[in-house]
C-alpha cells in the first residue's frame, strides 16, 4: 500500500491533489486542520493499493482505442437496451387512440424536450382513461414543496449542483426572502467554496450588507464548529463547491462529515437546458439520502422546460424552488405545483412575465 500526506490551503484542493496523484482508488485514512508557518490549512493522509504502471500509448488511434475499450460500459450497454425498449413501444404508441385534447398535450410535451420514457408513461395513463386530462397525469409525477420554514423545518440547507448553475446566487435569493419574510430571523450564511474565491466574496457581501451572520467551513473541523454553535440560528444556508471529475456527493460530504448532520438537508441547483446525457450523470453524480429537492434556475434563458419532468420522473425528487432573472432581489419563488404548471404549458415566469 502506498501512502501519502497532502496540505492545500483547503480541504477541496487537497483533496483534488489526493485524487490527481493516487487517483479515485485513493483511501482517506485521515482528515485534520494544522497549521503550518502560522497559517490554517487541511491535511490529509490517504492511501492506494500499489499497481504497475501502465504503458503509454502514443498515437492518437491508440489513445481513441484506450477510450473507447475503457468507456463506462454498462451507460452504454443501459443507452441500447432503452432504445431497443422505445423502439418496441413506438409502435405502441399510437396517440390517435387519445382524444384531441390529450392527444394535443402529448405532442406538446414531445416538443419540449420530454423524455421518450416519461413520454411513454404519460401516454398508459391517459389512455387508461379518456377522461384523464394531462395535468391528473403530471401531478402524479412531479411534486412541488415549497422553499419555506413551514416546509422545511430544518436548519442546516445545503446547496449542491455543477458549476455555473447559480448555487451562490439562489442560496443569497432565498436568505434575502426569508428574512424579508421574517426580520427577527437569525440567518448565517455559510461557503464551502473557499476555493472559487468570486462565490465566497458575493456570500461574505451580502451577509455583511443584511446583517447576517457568515462563517466558512475550511475542513472538517470547521464544520463541526459550525454545528457546536448552531443554536445560534435558525437557519444556515451552506454553499458547497463544484464537484471535480469523478467525485461524488457523498464520498465529498463525508469527507467534511456532513453526512453525520441529521438536520441538514440537501437541495440539488441545476439549469433546464442541460442534455439528456448530463442530467443522468447528475442524478449518479449527486445520489445521496440526504438530497431533498431540485432548485431550478436561470429559467429566463431556457426555450424549453421538459427537462423538468424528465428530472422528477428519473429522482422522484420535488421542486422545492424557481429562480430566473439576473437580480438578487423578487428573482426566486417558492416552488408550486401552479407555477411549474405555468411554466411549461404557459411559457410564464413565476415573476409573470411570458419567456419567449
Amino acid at each position: 500500500m502506498r501512502m501519502k500526506t497532502f496540505k492545500a490551503p483547503n480541504s477541496t484542493a487537497a483533496f483534488a491533489k489526493v485524487k490527481a496523484d493516487l487517483g479515485d482508488e485513493a483511501v482517506i485514512l485521515s482528515n485534520k486542520t494544522v497549521t503550518e508557518n502560522g497559517c490554517k490549512c487541511c491535511e490529509i493522509v490517504a492511501a492506494v493499493d500499489a499497481a504497475p504502471a501502465t504503458l503509454n500509448r502514443s498515437s492518437k488511434e491508440d489513445v481513441v482505442e484506450d477510450a473507447l475499450q475503457n468507456s463506462v460500459g454498462w451507460q452504454r450497454e443501459w443507452s441500447q437496451i432503452k432504445g431497443q425498449i422505445m423502439a418496441l413501444m413506438k409502435p405502441q404508441i399510437d396517440l390517435n387512440l387519445l382524444t384531441p385534447k390529450q392527444k394535443l398535450a402529448m405532442e406538446y410535451l414531445e416538443r419540449e424536450d420530454v423524455d421518450e420514457n416519461v413520454l411513454a408513461k404519460i401516454y398508459c395513463e391517459l389512455r387508461e382513461d379518456k377522461n384523464c386530462s394531462i395535468i391528473t397525469v403530471l401531478d402524479h409525477m412531479v411534486n412541488a414543496v415549497p422553499f419555506d420554514s413551514k416546509n422545511w423545518t430544518g436548519k442546516f440547507h445545503a446547496f449542491a449542483g455543477p458549476g455555473g448553475a447559480g448555487k451562490t446566487a439562489s442560496l443569497v435569493r432565498l436568505a434575502l426572502k426569508e428574512k424579508k419574510a421574517n426580520p427577527k430571523a437569525r440567518i448565517c450564511l455559510a461557503t464551502a467554496d473557499s476555493g472559487r474565491g468570486k462565490g465566497r466574496l458575493v456570500l461574505k457581501h451580502y451577509a455583511e450588507l443584511s446583517g447576517l451572520a457568515f462563517r466558512e467551513i475550511v475542513t472538517k473541523d470547521d464544520f463541526a464548529i459550525l454545528q457546536n454553535e448552531s443554536n445560534q440560528f435558525d437557519l444556515i444556508l451552506v454553499d458547497l463547491p463544484g464537484l471535480p471529475g469523478k467525485t461524488m456527493l457523498e464520498e465529498w460530504i463525508i469527507l467534511y462529515g456532513m453526512n453525520k448532520c441529521q438536520d441538514m438537508s440537501i437541495h440539488l441547483v441545476l439549469n433546464p437546458y442541460y442534455s439528456s446525457a448530463q442530467f443522468e450523470r447528475f442524478i449518479e453524480k449527486y445520489k445521496s439520502e440526504q438530497l431533498a429537492s431540485v432548485i431550478w434556475t436561470k429559467l429566463d434563458e431556457a426555450c424549453t422546460f421538459g427537462a423538468m419532468l424528465n428530472m422528477a420522473f428519473a429522482s422522484g425528487l420535488p421542486v422545492s424552488a424557481l429562480s430566473y432573472g439576473s437580480g438578487l432581489k423578487n428573482s426566486i419563488a417558492p416552488a408550486t405545483n401552479e407555477m411549474i404548471w405555468r411554466l411549461l404549458f404557459m411559457r410564464k415566469l413565476p415573476g409573470g412575465d411570458i419567456q419567449p
